[in-house]
């Protein structure tokens, strides 16, 4: 079956239908987050005392997993680039490395969890850390749905590369616009969250 627009792009919006539906998808996700941290500004600034938040938190661990999102997106970017030369093989290993990059963000982030329930810091203990589990609990959210995506374009969808190989570099470009919203979260929530 063919469906129109899906690789050429749509003569009113200029863009592809994919590509279209990832924008509007993501402007859906900027208001959750911006709400998440138009929230954290509110209680900051209205709290009569706020922790501080860098002896709290483990700032070595997050920059750890700062710099495995960023190299996530270059892996994404090699991933996609190595469709566009054609190389199947290529693809498979940049696509792996941003799996394995996504699967050691959520190890970090388990060991971090693990650190904060065994010195009895839950979200209920204050406003601060109320804050801290859900804006990352959610961007972790986020990280297993594209590591999802991600993996069924490893394994499963490459079969579309032999019969559509032009569909299926675009569904990599837009799982790729995905991926990076995701690690441009953490680029916001790490400096909030750990650094301020």
């Amino acid at each position: 079956m063919d469906l129109p627009y899906t690789t050429e792009i749509r003569p009113d919006t200029g863009l592809t239908s994919p590509t279209l539906g990832i924008w509007l998808f993501l402007a859906s996700e900027v208001m959750l987050f911006g709400s998440l941290f138009a929230s954290y500004v509110l209680l900051r600034v209205g709290a009569s005392t706020w922790p501080d938040q860098s002896s709290v938190l483990s700032v070595p661990l997050a920059t750890l997993n700062t710099v495995i999102l960023i190299a996530s997106s270059v892996t994404m970017v090699l991933a996609w680039a190595s469709l566009k030369k054609r190389s199947l093989p290529a693809f498979r290993l940049y696509m792996g490395l941003t799996l394995l990059a996504g699967a050691l963000f959520l190890v970090v982030k388990a060991f971090e969890y693990g650190d904060k329930f065994s010195h009895g810091l839950v979200p209920a203990t204050n406003n601060f850390l109320g804050l801290y589990f859900t804006l990352t609990g959610l961007h972790a959210v986020h990280v297993l749905a594209g590591m999802v995506v991600n993996a069924y374009l490893w394994l499963p969808g490459a079969r579309m590369w032999r019969s559509d190989p032009a569909r299926f570099t675009h569904r990599v470009e837009i799982a790729g616009v995905y991926w990076h919203f995701v690690d441009l979260v953490w680029i916001f929530i790490f400096p909030v969250l750990y650094l301020l």
